[in-house]
């Protein structure tokens, strides 16, 4: 198992980060499950070639495409010592110190957007748990019930993440009005716009209660102006969510915090370690600022629990999340932490920022290429304009699938005003500037190629 471990890692800086294979996994299938085991290295043969080559290779740093989920090695060991030592971390009173360092992390993660030490926190499976214990949360404390569902309005942007939504399904809000409020060219939240649809609302006798923006967009990495909308939300009663799931952890940085200027003022952020800090996927962060409510809307009482109940020097995780049987998350997190230092995350998010940045610049340099929204974070939204050829669109869905089918990096798109969007994501820490040159090389390569076989 660890030779497996080390070969992976030694082969991955020449690993590709995509390959898209025919079978794409099914040769699983062909080794069902069986009453009779098979040996590790049989096992470890099918985890190879079934699982780890098919599909985008996120651990590599030449994932460039979605919003990338890290895979740092001390990150994997403290899964492996939370899964062998197997501690139920859903309440203080079985595992005290998990609770501990799980809570730690949380008021430490509050200090870093500016939230008071009390508030409440959650780490979760990632940000659409997170959300929707906000939501959840924010959905009591404005008095939302069924009644009042089909007129309490909820404000956000058409560039909101989609698990939003799916958050307010299953809330049992997906009867809300919701407003997509205008955004500027950069793509973020008009607070004029949304000020007249607070007041228009108002006066046709409707609810509005609930403001949710981003920080850090998953089309463009825009951040909505954070202090404007939170006075508008204080003048008009609304909760205050914010999205900071992408965003939020490069307030460690130097020239990020300053770009999260006004996040301190919301209700209730979403973050995730699996994201900004470099974390395998499958950890996400909540913070609340009326712990009260959130214990209101997610705890519980069993018989069965009775012992429990004297523990209370810490807030246990069952009692402020819809999660009951709960993996002990947080040693996935502190432990890289720890063994690393808070400075080598500062470092490598401050290094994204400016990657962005750099590749923004080359792109507005080289002919043929537009860059039309300047990066707020480390998302960069690019096309390719050929010569002579009209459908500009078409163009770069060939252009991205050449690159994706070169598979030394991953890129991804997206659809913006309807025009067709490539998008790099830079947010892996093995990600540095030769990667950025090589995608650039690639993407001129590839352009080159199309531009001359369309025109011959």
């Amino acid at each position: 198992m660890e030779t497996y471990v080390q070969n992976f890692l030694t082969q991955l800086p020449t690993l590709p980060a995509f390959v898209d294979t025919p079978e794409k996994g099914a040769g699983l299938l062909e080794s069902p499950l069986e009453e009779t085991p098979i040996q590790i290295e049989e096992a470890l043969g099918l985890l190879q070639r079934e699982v780890d080559v098919p599909g985008i290779n996120s651990a590599s740093g030449g994932h460039l495409g979605y919003i990338p989920g890290g895979g740092l090695y001390y990150s994997g060991l403290g899964d492996y010592l939370a899964a062998v030592t197997n501690k139920y971390a859903g309440i203080f009173f079985s595992a005290p110190g998990a609770v501990r360092m799980e809570n730690m992390l949380l008021r430490w993660m509050a200090s870093l957007i500016g939230f008071p030490a009390d508030a409440a926190g959650n780490l979760t499976s990632g940000g659409s748990i997170a959300s929707l214990i906000a939501l959840a949360t924010a959905r009591d404390a404005q008095k939302i019930t069924s009644r009042i569902i089909p007129d309490a309005v909820v404000y956000t942007t058409a560039h909101a993440h989609h698990c939003l939504d799916k958050a307010l399904r299953i809330a049992g809000l997906g009867e809300c009005p919701v407003r997509h409020i205008p955004m500027d060219a950069q793509y973020r939240m008009q607070a004029e716009a949304l000020e007249s649809a607070i007041k228009e609302d108002k006066a046709a006798g409707l609810k509005p209660w609930l403001l949710i923006v981003s920080a850090g967009t998953t089309d463009v990495g825009a951040i909505d102006p954070l202090n404007e909308l939170a006075q508008i939300t204080r003048e008009h009663g609304l909760w205050y969510h914010v999205d900071a799931a992408y965003g939020g952890f490069f307030a460690l940085s130097p020239s990020g915090k300053p770009r999260l200027a006004g996040i301190e003022a919301a209700d209730s952020v979403v973050m995730d370690p699996h994201k900004g800090l470099f974390i395998p996927y499958g950890l996400g962060a909540v913070l609340i600022k009326n712990r009260q409510q959130t214990a209101e809307t997610h705890h519980y009482l069993a018989n069965y629990m009775q012992d429990a109940l004297s523990a209370t020097e810490e807030a246990s995780p069952a009692d402020l999340s819809p999660e009951l049987s709960k993996h002990f998350r947080g040693l996935r997190l502190w432990l890289p932490l720890k063994l690393h230092g808070v400075a080598a995350f500062r470092d490598a998010l401050e290094e994204k920022l400016n990657l962005a940045q750099y590749a923004y610049q080359q792109l507005q340099q080289t002919a043929g290429f537009e860059a039309p929204v300047a990066p707020e974070l480390s998302v960069v939204i690019f096309r390719y304009i050929p010569e002579a050829i009209t459908d500009v669109n078409e163009f770069n869905q060939k252009l991205i699938k050449a690159v994706q089918q070169d598979g030394r990096v991953f890129l991804s798109s997206t659809l913006l005003d309807n025009n067709f969007m490539l998008r790099l994501a830079i947010l892996s820490f093995r990600t540095h500037q030769e990667t950025i040159d090589l995608a650039l090389t690639i993407l001129r390569e590839k352009a080159a190629e199309l531009e001359q076989e369309l025109k011959g």
